[in-house]
């Protein structure tokens, strides 16, 4: 089985990327949120890991307890990730806007580097997933740092890619529109603003995190071995419009 370190496994795409490849996967679940990732199981297939995302020894710890645990790592899903409550970008504090850019994207960088770094030492090919969003391409306003962090994320992956490509390491990033998950929950209990959302996606609905997953299952398989740099949106059609 191969072994994937799924961060941000506590809750939302991260918990439904872990559950989905549990079965078939040794998985290496890590959140920061310490009580939540409690809750899920530890099995003799797949490891918890409190590490905050954002510190080098942390993310390095989680790479060595994978290697320790399973013998090595073939893939990663980073979902880490948070996002700011809706502000106007003048009103918007600094150290909010800092906070959002260090976690989600200075901890992809670190993230990506500590597990590229180990499948380059051993000569393993892997796949490295991102999770960006659909404003790693387009903005609606209100969310400055998520959008400008998201589109690093972006570019990162696509950066990581060219580099590594040589390697046999693949990185790739999927782009999801808003999701089902307690992060997005306060967008879409919003009675004004769920419903302008909702006329932006084709499909007419809220996505679930298992089809989020279910992406993520693809590009870490062999399926896609001539996929990567790529952007694939999970978003219900709203970039076509």
């Amino acid at each position: 089985m191969k072994v994937v370190i799924v961060t941000g496994a506590a809750s939302g795409i991260g918990h439904a990327v872990a559950a989905d490849l549990a079965s078939d996967h040794r998985v290496v679940a890590v959140d920061s949120d310490e009580s939540a990732l409690g809750a899920a199981a530890s099995t003799a297939a797949r490891v918890l890991v409190v590490a905050d995302v954002t510190d080098e020894q942390q993310v390095q710890r989680v790479v060595d307890t994978a290697v320790a645990e399973f013998g090595g790592v073939d893939g990663l899903v980073h979902c880490a990730g948070i996002e700011e409550a809706a502000v106007p970008a003048i009103d918007m504090p600094a150290e909010v806007f800092r906070h959002t850019v260090d976690v989600n994207l200075y901890g992809s960088f670190l993230v990506c580097r500590a597990v590229a770094a180990h499948l380059r030492s051993t000569g393993r090919p892997g796949s490295l997933v991102l999770i960006g969003s659909i404003l790693s391409q387009v903005a609606w306003g209100g969310n400055l740092a998520y959008t400008a962090s998201k589109g690093g994320v972006l570019q990162l992956g696509r950066g990581f890619a060219v580099e590594l490509a040589d390697t046999g390491i693949r990185v790739n990033v999927i782009g999801p529109g808003i999701v089902a998950t307690p992060m997005s929950q306060a967008t879409i209990d919003d009675p004004q603003r769920a419903p302008r959302i909702l006329e932006r996606v084709p499909i007419g609905r809220f996505a679930e995190p298992a089809e989020v997953a279910a992406v993520a299952r693809f590009l870490l398989s062999d399926a896609a071995s001539y996929i990567t740099g790529a952007f694939l949106p999970v978003d219900g059609g709203w970039l076509s419009l």
